[in-house]
């Protein structure tokens, strides 16, 4: 039996881009993760088909996995031989418990490793403008929790140094003893007047902020429904804002889920994403490697045409062909694809692109079986199947528990088979096919819709762009 380890990896405050390459590494070989709720799923996107994800799922109310508990798993998989990957929301090291988690480990004999990660205390104010120290404003800060173990969980602070000494403070979980915190700074010298950030969701697509002062600044919160997870910054440092450019993206505060199908490419939930948008990605899906189909390849010289499906059946094709030491020389058909991303690929790799007319015995289709299926059904060439798509469940119960948490806005719908899904299997995360039902607006694109379903049409992603900027004037207006 291989000898386990823990690494304890901090995933950052949310922004899937603020993983460092180390935790990235960690969790592409763990063969079991335990997650917190605030770390981004999307970060579960790196682990191998095998690995099998537990949720600990903290909430600030109620606790979905017990320390102890969670100290115990760690200790038992970690002893039957496993690399275990126990992934926390920012830094692990901050606010993150670490400490209990590896003295249960070092207790045991079990091998730990630490990977930093970027603090939300740090991040969430630098995304909304404003960094935690300046040479003209700030020049110490600290960080505090605001909440701790006792019966009132209000926390024991030196509020006379805190009040005092540092320039600026950043309070972690804070919204619920947020009165608490501006009466205490202000008894023991701070002025009402010293402005207060509140930051919610920071990084994320759905992060907002308000701005105020020692005196009014639960007032606003409030007002603005403002809830946990939330930085709290306190100091002269917040005068420095003068606007976020994070929450000046167009498309900030939008939930938006992608329904996507077999081998589309997901360029367009990059850009939804670089726009400021909260997206999440269903179905999820594994991709299995089909062996190679020895009977084409032998005849692969004979072929006239051959139109790719997808980047990945280009380069599943190629790999095959050099795997089998056959000689590219011998592909002597005109070359095509799908989509863009494939038509870059073929080029990449030297080969110029001609019109492929599909329709014979002498073209072929190269691809997923999916997508090679629903285009050889309307011709009648044969089709080489490089990979297939499986469902991938483990993602099931996670992308319907976040959606349970922050509502979606919207459902984007890249294609007909993708809305094809939603409608028979969208119950499963708890979407409705009904059209009646309390169902967030469904945009699908291309002209093919399915009917009856109240879906909205849209050409392209210019248009569907043109749409998600309308509505939300129109949600400016009606609020």
């Amino acid at each position: 039996m291989k000898n386990g380890i823990v690494y304890f990896v901090g995933a950052g405050p949310g922004d899937p881009g603020l993983i460092t390459v180390k935790g990235k590494q960690a969790l592409e070989k763990a063969d079991i993760i335990l997650y917190d709720r605030l770390a981004n799923p999307k970060f579960l996107e790196y682990a191998s088909p095998d690995c099998r994800f537990i949720y600990c799922g903290k909430l600030p109310d109620r606790h979905f996995m017990k320390q102890s508990e969670i100290n115990a798993l760690l200790i038992e998989k970690a002893a039957e031989g496993f690399t275990v990957v126990r992934l926390k929301g920012g830094d692990p090291s901050v606010f993150g418990r670490v400490g209990e988690e590896a003295e249960a480990l070092h207790q045991h004999g079990i091998r730990y490793e630490m990977v930093p990660g970027i603090t939300s205390g740090i991040a969430a104010p630098l995304y909304a403008g404003v960094p935690v120290t300046h040479r003209d404003f700030a020049s110490s800060f600290a960080m505090i929790t605001a909440h701790d173990t006792s019966l009132h969980g209000r926390p024991n602070l030196d509020w006379e140094g805190l009040a005092r000494s540092v320039q600026t403070l950043v309070f972690y979980m804070g919204v619920k003893n947020l009165s608490f915190i501006c009466r205490k700074l202000t008894e023991y010298g701070k002025s009402p007047s010293v402005p207060v950030l509140v930051i919610q969701w920071g990084t994320w697509g759905r992060q907002r902020s308000v701005k105020g002062t020692l005196q009014d600044i639960h007032e606003k919160v409030q007002s603005q429904n403002i809830t946990n997870p939330a930085i709290i910054v306190i100091g002269d440092i917040v005068n420095f804002q003068t606007h976020s450019w994070f929450e000046s993206k167009p498309f900030i505060g939008r939930h938006i889920m992608v329904v996507t199908h077999g081998d589309e490419e997901h360029t367009l939930t990059d850009k939804l994403r670089e726009y400021g948008a909260d997206v999440i990605e269903w179905p999820k899906r594994i991709v299995k490697k089909m062996p190679a189909n020895e009977n084409i390849l032998k005849q692969i010289s004979t072929f006239e045409q051959l139109f790719f499906t997808s980047r990945l059946a280009v380069c599943e094709f190629f790999d095959t062909l050099a795997f089998k030491q056959i000689d590219i020389r011998r592909v002597t058909a005109s070359l095509n694809a799908a989509t863009e991303a494939a038509k870059t690929e073929l080029t990449k790799r030297g080969f110029l692109l001609s019109e492929c007319q599909i329709d014979s015995p002498h073209s072929l289709i190269v691809g997923s079986r999916q997508a090679a299926e629903n285009l050889s059904d309307s011709k009648s060439c044969p089709f080489y199947i490089t990979h297939e798509h499986i469902a991938d469940e483990r993602f099931t119960s996670m992308i319907e528990r976040t959606i349970s948490e922050s509502p979606l806005q919207m459902i984007i719908c890249t294609g007909k088979e993708s809305a094809q899904h939603l409608i028979s299997a969208g119950k499963q995360i708890g979407i409705s096919p009904d059209p009646s039902a309390n169902r967030p607006p469904v945009i699908c694109m291309g002209e093919d819709v399915p009917a009856g379903c109240g879906f909205t049409a849209v050409k392209n992603q210019e248009q569907l762009f043109a749409f998600i900027r309308n509505e939300m004037k129109d949600m400016l207006v009606h609020s």
